[in-house]
């Protein structure tokens, strides 16, 4: 039994990927206005950080519409027996919602499985590729679904904002809410995990609080996938990449661009890691 796996584009999974294991991506999307973007359909992240700068409107961010999902699942079950699709937690979007919802469109619902991923970025994008590694190798849709479920709670995301300006805003803060009102000349840390975005760390400067990124991915064991992903600084993440290679020199590594629709909420300057412990 064939398995095609669906994820959205706050997975900000590189194109090869994508391209290599078959992946599909259902956009979000990104508004400045009345003007209505297409998560890197429409807009990529060098336009999207450029408007971000300069721009007066403050983004805002939807769902994908259900249809979006509806056209997606039916162009795949042409083509395959059964999907599984991966995504950004409930808690922060209601795109699992609107799949969940275009599911029940469906001739025959039960090949669609749903998974929230609990994560966001790369985070989420990671178990999407565990999940279509197995789908590639031939799993059942019972299988894929348990390789995405069990790497759940082993996916680990951790980052550094500039700013909380733009979860406040965005009304995505969670319990960094505890940071507020303390945070003149102070970068946050936080990390994602149970569909929520938990505060961390204060550090006085960037570069400590990249480096604390890097000492929480360090901490974790048996890593077996690891993620960076930048905004807008591709040497920094680069060099951030170069020391956790020295630390998991047998990881499968990823790099990718935080997406507009992520960035509207974490801002410009945002740099994050991931790693998933102990495979799926």
């Amino acid at each position: 039994m064939a398995v095609k796996v669906v994820t959205d584009s706050a997975a900000d999974l590189p194109p090869d990927v994508v391209q290599e294991l078959d992946i599909a991506v259902v956009p979000l999307n990104v508004l400045f206005g009345e003007a209505n973007y297409r998560d890197g359909v429409e807009i990529d992240a060098d336009h999207f950080y450029s408007m971000l700068t300069t721009n007066e409107t403050f983004p805002t961010t939807s769902a994908p519409a259900v249809g979006d999902f509806r056209e997606v699942y039916e162009r795949l079950l042409g083509e395959t027996d059964s999907i599984v699709s991966v995504h950004i937690p409930a808690k922060l979007s209601g795109t699992i919602n609107a799949a969940l919802s275009a599911r029940e469109t469906i001739e025959k619902p039960e090949r669609i499985e749903i998974v929230d991923s609990q994560s966001v970025s790369l985070g989420l994008g990671i178990i999407a590729i565990a999940a279509a590694r197995a789908a590639k190798a031939g799993a059942s849709l019972e299988e894929v679904v348990r390789v995405a479920s069990e790497a759940v709670p082993k996916m680990n995301i951790f980052f550094a904002l500039e700013t909380l300006e733009y979860l406040r805003r965005g009304g995505r803060i969670g319990r960094a809410q505890a940071f507020l009102g303390s945070l003149l000349s102070v970068r946050p840390v936080l990390a994602v995990h149970d569909g929520e975005i938990h505060p961390i760390a204060r550090e006085r400067t960037r570069a400590r609080a990249v480096e604390r990124v890097v000492e929480l991915v360090s901490e974790r064991k048996g890593a077996t996938d690891v993620a960076i992903v930048h905004a807008n600084t591709a040497d920094e993440a680069e060099h951030v990449q170069q020391r956790l290679k020295s630390l998991f020199p047998h990881a499968n590594f990823y790099m990718g661009r935080i997406s507009p629709v992520l960035g509207a909420h974490a801002g410009p300057g945002v740099i994050g890691a991931g790693v998933l412990e102990g495979g799926a």
